[in-house]
């Protein structure tokens, strides 16, 4: 099994702001390790001779053609904002990135 450790986790959690107990680490550092160790072995199946997929399942059939519809214009989108320049004509969302 890969070795995944509580450091590992607090690295993750810290990019997620999540706060964790010790005890959340330590099960968290043990479910990723088996989560990574599971991928390893699913890496060892010899796929030779099976075609690339972009679903597990066929979907092709399922899927309705597309519609060009009218969508909302751009005045009654910015109405329905909470927090929009509507002078700009943007939308203001809280800041994600950078604290």
């Amino acid at each position: 099994m890969p070795a995944f450790t509580p450091d590992d986790v607090d690295r993750i959690a810290e990019l997620a702001r999540l706060a964790l107990t010790s005890d959340e680490r330590a099960l968290f550092a043990r479910q990723l390790a088996e989560i990574l160790a599971y991928a390893e072995q699913v890496q060892e199946v010899d796929t030779t001779g099976v075609p690339p997929m972009s679903h597990a399942c066929a979907t092709a059939e399922s899927l309705r053609d597309d519609q060009e519809r009218p969508g909302l214009s751009r005045t009654d989108a910015l109405a329905a904002a909470p927090d929009a320049d509507r002078a700009a004509g943007l939308f203001k969302v809280p800041r994600v990135l950078g604290g």
